[in-house]
């Protein structure tokens, strides 16, 4: 994904500076709407957000859409929207079963910031604070290109493909990025995937769910006969860190350990992969600071709420079938057993109890 200079978006005042008086005495009053609490990530991004939007001088109404329930999330919105909140951070989960709800928000001046999964159909949404999640991909694809030496080892090597749910309009960057650098040797016959599963529908995982992809993970040990002492399965691209534990759950029930572990890809530097990774059943995370995420969704509000100005540097890339969202894209990173410990202990990120 092409990466664009820091431009300035001038926001109209009238438009979307904060509508009405003040809520929660005194406080502007800010609605925060996770997915859910059953990933680590969510629970880790929704507490960075209160915190920092509380320091801001905001009260939150911080919700989390049970486990993934969209009437839930649908509900907690009205709620926000009816009971005074000024502007809404939103991870949708799933983008596209927002539109009506948000409708109301509109109506009523509600400023709305989506929240790392891009919101669908819905001219509500003013910005979008993400990571670059198509530069994501690309870290899988090009550390597992690196990792089987695939511009000049001769190969074939066997590879399986797992990317999340269907419904999270990241899946396209995330999937995207990482085949960008695979298909090719994919094409080629470098790369092969026996199960012949390549596209993103049948490499879905409904959720992100670990147990999904635990399942899917058997039937293909099953189907293809992989393990230490059968079929050779040199890598597993894997989205995130959910998928991939179930993943690694297979493999290690299959009888793989740290001496022919096949190369797992993953995302989000959950405690378990953490750990995974330190044992040696995970081969790297990409890392993405929630609180730098949090941050810049604090410092989008505080520009709303002032009538000032919002830092974008993405005017191109992010439509959501109704308009292009002016976006900012932090940076992630690659974590391995070389700098877990600089990019996860010495950042403060966890304390090293965390991952023991």
């Amino acid at each position: 994904m092409k990466r664009f200079l820091a431009v300035m978006m001038v926001l109209c005042i009238g438009t979307l500076a904060f509508a009405g008086g003040q809520a929660d005495g005194g406080k502007i009053k800010i609605g925060v709407s996770m997915p859910t609490k059953s990933l680590q990530r969510w629970n880790q991004d929704g507490a960075n957000m209160k915190t920092q939007l509380e320091k801001s001088g905001y009260a939150v109404d911080l919700q989390y859409g049970g486990d993934n329930d969209i009437p839930t999330q649908v509900a907690q919105l009205e709620n926000m929207i009816s009971t005074g909140c000024k502007a809404l951070v939103i991870a949708a989960i799933d983008g596209s079963s927002l539109t009506e709800v948000l409708k109301e928000a509109k109506a009523k001046g509600v400023a709305v910031i989506s929240y790392d999964r891009l919101i669908m159909n819905s001219d509500a949404v003013s910005y979008y604070a993400t990571f670059d999640n198509f530069k994501v991909g690309t870290m899988q694809g090009q550390y597992i290109e690196s990792q089987l030496n695939l511009k000049t080892a001769a190969g074939p090597f066997n590879i399986e493909l797992f990317t999340g749910a269907p419904d999270d309009n990241n899946v396209n960057f995330f999937f995207g990025g990482a085949m960008s650098i695979l298909e090719p040797y994919i094409k080629s016959g470098k790369l092969k995937v026996l199960s012949g599963q390549t596209t993103k529908a049948q490499c879905a995982t409904n959720n992100w769910s670990t147990e999904e992809s635990q399942k899917r993970m058997e039937n293909l040990i099953t189907a293809n006969k992989y393990g230490p002492n059968g079929t050779k399965l040199h890598a597993v691209l894997s989205s995130n860190d959910s998928v991939a534990n179930g993943i690694t759950n297979a493999l290690v029930g299959a009888g793989y350990t740290k001496a022919n572990f096949p190369i797992l890809t993953g995302q989000d530097c959950d405690i378990t992969s953490t750990k995974n990774l330190i044992a040696g059943t995970q081969s790297m995370s990409v890392f993405k600071d929630t609180r730098t995420l949090a941050a810049k969704a604090v410092e989008m509000v505080n520009a709303i709420a002032k009538g000032t100005t919002v830092s974008v540097n993405d005017t191109k890339t992010y439509d959501n079938g109704v308009k292009v969202i002016p976006s900012f894209l932090c940076d992630p990173v690659v974590v391995t057993t070389a700098n877990y410990k600089e990019a996860l202990l010495d950042s403060g990120y966890y304390k090293p109890a965390d991952i023991q």
